[in-house]
């Protein structure tokens, strides 16, 4: 079975649209409420909760992962920035796993993955901090066997396949290209001893095809599951997910 993680993010950014401002995350008319999104979440199904606490806090708040987690059962996974502060975050957090991602304050998701090559020092860092701490790290990757090998040679023990170009290619020309290459990515991570993560543009068409990928441990899904929300309610649309998951 490929497990669930449900990232809640988009839950929290119809929050800000309207309660930016407010003095707390939750309570009186500030709603909705992230956390309950992923308790109901969990009563459904998912596996694990993810959030990405941005340095610009457009979505997910502080205040939120501490919720988070002192209140869910499953699994917490913090996406964050390879940056000092978001480090000390995390080692005071102490989330289950963390997964260090790409940030640029223009884009409205993360698109693309995070260049091990080119931020080798600050990514060693950042994983040798979190592997001290007992805490497991994630390299949020696109499918190239440069980032791969690296990131095993760092010693990150997960990485996360951004399965954001397949998505954007999926009615297009480029979709088989892109599919072969993530499939690629998940033989050489594993062959590298990674578990394989993939998430990024998942959505319940798509995850047909993504489903069949080789050894994969986990998918983090996060906006579809939203969308569909709003339509059948949080835990239909969880549980619609996880059996769609099922190879």
């Amino acid at each position: 079975m490929i497990l669930l993680g449900l990232n809640i993010d988009h839950c929290a950014t119809v929050r800000q649209a309207r309660y930016r401002q407010a003095d707390a995350t939750t309570g009186g008319a500030v709603e909705p409420d992230p956390v309950t999104f992923a308790l109901l979440g969990e009563r459904a199904g998912a596996d694990g909760i993810t959030v990405h606490l941005r340095e610009d806090r457009r979505h997910i708040q502080e205040r939120d992962v501490w919720r988070l987690r002192e209140g869910i059962a499953t699994r917490l996974n913090l996406e964050m920035a390879c940056t000092p502060a978001m480090t000390e975050f995390a080692l005071k957090l102490k989330p289950d796993t963390v997964c260090l991602v790409p940030e640029n304050r223009q884009e409205i998701s993360t698109e693309g993955g995070l260049d091990v090559v080119g931020r080798r020092k600050p990514v060693r860092a950042c994983v040798d901090a979190m592997n001290a701490a007992g805490i497991k790290t994630s390299l949020f990757i696109d499918p190239d066997e440069a980032q791969i090998e690296l990131a095993a040679k760092l010693g990150a023990p997960l990485v996360e396949l951004h399965t954001g170009a397949y998505a954007n290619a999926y009615f297009g020309s480029r979709r088989e290209r892109e599919f072969q290459r993530l499939r690629l990515g998940c033989v050489r991570a594993h062959e590298l001893g990674l578990t394989v993560n993939a998430g990024h543009g998942i959505n319940y068409v798509n995850i047909a095809e993504v489903r069949t990928l080789p050894h994969l441990y986990e998918l983090n899904i996060g906006h579809s599951i939203v969308s569909r929300a709003l339509f059948t309610g949080v835990e239909e649309a969880v549980r619609e997910m996880k059996a769609r998951m099922v190879p």
